[in-house]
C-alpha cells in the first residue's frame, strides 16, 4: 500500500522537482550562469509565451491591413464594395439621363425648335401625346360655338386693361407678354460694344440683336450667373448660354472661342467668349445676343445701349 501511494505521488513531484541548468565557458569550464528550473516553471513559461504570441497575431490581423490577405474577409469586403458601386452607378445613370434630357431641351431652346409637343422625363411623352389629342378634340368640338361678350365683361376688361397701364409691378415687351419690373430695373453689363446690324424681331423669329465688331474682341457676361450650355452647332457655331437670377438667361452665338464650360460660375463683365464668325448662318464677325425671361424673348436694346 505504501509503495502504491509513493508511485501515485511521483508525477506531481516530478513537476515541482528542481533542476539546475549551468552555463560554462567552453575553454576554462568556468561557470557563467546557473538556473534552477522545474518542469512546472518551463510549462508555465511556454504557455504564457504561446498566449502572448497568439494575442499579438490576433491584434495584428484585426487592426492592420493584414486582414485583407484573409480569403474569406476579402470576398466579403469585395461583395460589399460591389453592392455599393452598383447603387452609385444606378444613381449616376439616372442623373445622367435627366441631365441629358435637360441639355436636349436647352439645345432646342437655343435653336428655336422647341414646341408644345416637347416633353421632359421618362414616360411623359405618352401623357403629352394624349393631352394634345384631347385638346385637339375639344377644339374641334367647341370651335363652332359662338360666344358673345356681355356688356359687363367688356367693362371689366376695360377696367383691368386700364389698370395694368399704371401697374408698377409689370411692364410689357414686344410680344405683349408681361415682364416683371425687376427685369426693367436690372443693371445689365453690355456684352460687346459695336454696330447693331440686325435688330430684335419677334415676327421673323429673330430673338436677339446682331452686333458687328472686329474679330477676336472679348465678349463679356451681361450678369452674374452659371454657364448651362457651351457647345457648337452647325447653324450658329460656338454658343454659350448663361442662367441668371430671376429666371433670366442670356445667349451668345457665332463665337470663335468659348472660354467657359458648363457649370462655371461667372460674374458680370467677365469674359466668356471671343467674337467670331462660326456657323452657317453667320456672314461675318459679329455677336448674336439674346435675352430671355421666364421663357419669353426680350429685346436687349430695351435694356442696354450697344
Amino acid at each position: 500500500m505504501a509503495r502504491e501511494k509513493n508511485q501515485s505521488k511521483k508525477p506531481a513531484k516530478k513537476l515541482v522537482h528542481k533542476y539546475i541548468l549551468e552555463i560554462r565557458d567552453e575553454d576554462t569550464f568556468e561557470k557563467k550562469l546557473d538556473l534552477r528550473l522545474s518542469r512546472l516553471n518551463v510549462l508555465t513559461l511556454l504557455g504564457t509565451a504561446t498566449i502572448a504570441i497568439v494575442s499579438i497575431m490576433l491584434l495584428l490581423i484585426v487592426y492592420t491591413p493584414l486582414r485583407e490577405k484573409l480569403l474569406g474577409y476579402r470576398y466579403v469586403s469585395l461583395s460589399r464594395q460591389a453592392v455599393e458601386a452598383n447603387f452609385v452607378a444606378d444613381s449616376l445613370a439616372k442623373e445622367l439621363k435627366l441631365k441629358s434630357v435637360y441639355l436636349d431641351n436647352i439645345k432646342k431652346i437655343l435653336k428655336g425648335t422647341i414646341g408644345n409637343a416637347d416633353v421632359i422625363g421618362e414616360g411623359v411623352d405618352k401623357l403629352s401625346t394624349t393631352r394634345v389629342s384631347m385638346e385637339q378634340a375639344n377644339i374641334e368640338r367647341y370651335q363652332n360655338i359662338q360666344i358673345s361678350r356681355s356688356e359687363e365683361d367688356s367693362l371689366l376688361r376695360i377696367e383691368i386693361e386700364s389698370g395694368e397701364k399704371y401697374n408698377l409691378n409689370f411692364s410689357k415687351n414686344e410680344t405683349g407678354n408681361t415682364v416683371p419690373v425687376n427685369v426693367s430695373s436690372t443693371l445689365f453689363f453690355i456684352p460687346l460694344k459695336g454696330f447693331v446690324t440686325d435688330t430684335f424681331n419677334f415676327i421673323t423669329k429673330h430673338y436677339g440683336v446682331d452686333i458687328a465688331a472686329p474679330e477676336n474682341e472679348a465678349i463679356k457676361a451681361t450678369l452674374d450667373g452659371t454657364v448651362i450650355f457651351a457647345n457648337w452647332t452647325s447653324e450658329t457655331g460656338f454658343i454659350i448660354g448663361i442662367q441668371h437670377n430671376n429666371n433670366l438667361m442670356s445667349i451668345y452665338k457665332h463665337n470663335s472661342i468659348l472660354l467657359k464650360e458648363v457649370g462655371n460660375k461667372v460674374k458680370a463683365g467677365e469674359v466668356v467668349a471671343v467674337v467670331g464668325s462660326s456657323g452657317d448662318l453667320s456672314t461675318g464677325p459679329h455677336l448674336h445676343f439674346e435675352l430671355w425671361s421666364n421663357g419669353n424673348p426680350l429685346n436687349p436694346a430695351n435694356y442696354m445701349v450697344f
